[in-house]
């Protein structure tokens, strides 16, 4: 059992933590024994992880805890290496993940108040917990496990100071039989940040990536007393989003921190590595229009598929210096390939299986992702342009995050960014039966006080020539395997047509499965898919060049990858390389 005292005790003796972060949800579970060996040799004692309430209850009252969702696996894997836990279960976990790991279904009630005493959420909180805490509660370490620590909420400093909401995630963790000690992290730079996410009963830590000795002070000042010191989240490297560098942090200078923090209290690295977000997970930060890449390779001590870097073998000198350990045999054996050039067998043009693959809503007005029950990937709405009218002039009302704008499926314009609400005056001025918007999801923020804002699709309305136009069909495209399956790819597919969105099959076959990176050149904007396993989103402005493919994606004999892009800017062929593309 953990106890806080002056300092970590751990059964009566002084225990530093030495954490690693690693997402289940962003490895696939084959490899999580691997990671987990590998923070075991860099010298950690301890693993954190997040638990991403959208990633186990995707619909009300629906749970999913198998495949990369077993949480309760991960535990026993770490158990079974000696290693501590510390979980961090909040209902929003930021982390650059989709909508801060809130569940998009919550945004269909128009009224929804986040991370406050709003008696809607905290009943939808209760539930899932309701269903988790029962899972995670028989791991904790006063019970024979080794859970050490929770987190009650995450970084609530910055977005709110709602102190009866922290108690009742307090309260109702220790209701559910959550009996280890709670914790709660902010950034020490203000006062009043740092102090409105602490609460009675959890110790306050803090995140940051330099200047241990200032911000362990300022934690000093703000928490008084004599409590342990923790970094929660020390910033070994940063994440990435489209269009933007790369970004990394010296090895040396990374190192010299994590002495400067060893040296004064205990520490978690956020990331240990940082993995993938696969899907339609990845986040968006306030003010980024863009949205994070599907990379989180984090610049970590481990890379996104799990190589050793410089940055990991100067931690373990360090680390050395403040504990003993043995280093275990790496058990997982993982190989990268160059699988080569792959031709196209397959071509659909989006408009040509719509109504194949997608069953259209009917309503007067438009409604968006969270009203039809859709929480992510793309929407697109019809409407009837009237007998005879030239399409002189398009507006969009309330539209997120990106629309292409088409007539009886001819590229019309984009409407993203900075000229979303601008008025669009097509080039070429033409009738036509039906305007068609392609609205792309790029990803909910995850971070800042602009969450309840977050509804995907068109809220407010078209209007084309000055006047609202009613009467839309609707088609969800979440892209999901059902979906994908019912393409055909026997579809007409017209290559005269520019910007159009369409799908690709690419098929090979191997009998050996390894570790790959999908690169996309010659296509513009889109997400992929392996064996009906969405890898994730790309672009072609960077930084993020290739999507990793983990080999047990890979099947034996033989598979399929289509990808889905909506510029109209397609290759022939794609390519599956043995390295990675960053920057």
């Amino acid at each position: 059992m953990l106890e806080i005292r002056d300092k970590f005790y751990l059964d009566g003796e002084e225990f530093q933590i030495i954490s690693g972060a690693v997402h289940y949800f962003r490895t696939v579970p084959e490899y999580w024994r691997d990671r987990l060996e590998k923070l075991v040799n860099m010298g950690c004692n301890t693993v954190e992880t997040y638990i991403p309430w959208n990633f186990h209850e995707p619909e009300r009252g629906v749970f999913l805890w198998d495949g990369m969702r077993d949480i309760c696996r991960f535990i026993e894997i770490a158990r079974e290496l000696n290693l501590y836990m510390i979980l961090r279960p909040s209902p929003y976990i930021c982390a650059e993940w989709e909508f801060g790991g809130l569940p998009a279904w919550l945004l269909k009630d128009r009224n929804m108040r986040l991370r406050c005493s709003y008696a809607p959420y905290l009943e939808a909180v209760k539930d899932y917990y309701g269903e988790l805490m029962p899972k995670l509660a028989p791991y904790q370490s006063d019970r024979g496990g080794n859970i050490i620590m929770m987190q009650l909420e995450n970084e609530y400093g910055y977005y709110g100071n709602d102190t009866a909401y922290l108690e009742f995630l307090r309260d109702t963790m220790r209701e559910m039989g959550i009996t280890v000690p709670f914790v709660t992290s902010d950034g020490p730079w203000s006062e009043a940040v740092f102090k409105a996410g602490m609460v009675d009963g959890a110790l306050p830590t803090g995140n940051f990536g330099s200047g241990a000795d200032w911000q362990f002070a300022q934690m000093r000042k703000f928490i008084g007393g004599d409590k342990p010191l923790m970094c929660m989240e020390f910033w070994n490297g940063w994440f990435d989003a489209w269009g933007e560098e790369h970004h990394t942090t010296a090895p040396e200078k990374a190192a010299a921190e994590l002495e400067a923090l060893l040296e004064r209290g205990s520490v978690n690295f956020y990331m240990f590595e940082g993995g993938t977000n696969f899907g339609f997970m990845s986040g968006k930060n306030s003010g980024n229009l863009t949205a994070d890449v599907t990379s989180y390779d984090y610049d970590a001590p481990l890379t996104e598929d799990g190589q050793i870097t410089v940055k990991y073998g100067l931690f373990k000198e360090i680390i050395s210096k403040y504990r003993s350990f043995e280093e275990i045999p790496l058990t997982t054996g993982i190989r990268r390939k160059a699988y080569g050039e792959i031709e196209c067998s397959g071509r659909a043009g989006l408009f040509s299986v719509l109504e194949k693959i997608s069953a259209p809503v009917h309503s007067v007005y438009p409604l968006t992702m969270e009203d039809i029950g859709q929480n992510y990937g793309y929407i697109l709405y019809r409407l009837p342009v009237r007998t005879g009218e030239t399409v002189d002039e398009i507006y969009l009302e309330n539209a997120a995050d990106r629309v292409l704008c088409y007539l009886d499926g001819e590229y019309l314009c984009t409407a993203f960014g900075e000229n979303m609400y601008d008025k669009f005056e097509p080039k070429e001025k033409r009738t036509g039966r039906a305007a068609e918007f392609l609205c792309e999801n790029t990803g909910r923020e995850n971070f800042g006080t602009g969450l309840e804002n977050q509804r995907k699709g068109i809220s407010g309305g078209v209007k084309i020539n000055g006047h609202r136009l009613f009467g839309y069909d609707i088609f969800p495209l979440p892209l999901d395997e059902k979906q994908l399956a019912g393409i055909g790819f026997s579809a007409e597919y017209d290559d005269n047509h520019e910007n159009t969105p369409a799908f690709y099959r690419f098929e090979f076959d191997t009998d050996e499965p390894c570790d790959t990176f999908l690169d996309t050149d010659g296509f513009g904007k889109g997400c992929a898919f392996i064996n009906g396993f969405n890898l994730g989103r790309f672009w072609e402005i960077g930084p993020q060049k290739r999507l990793y493919v983990p080999a047990p994606l890979i099947r034996k004999g033989h598979n399929t990858v289509i990808i889905f892009e909506t510029e109209g800017k397609a290759s022939g062929k794609i390519r599956l390389e043995d390295a990675p593309e960053l920057g």
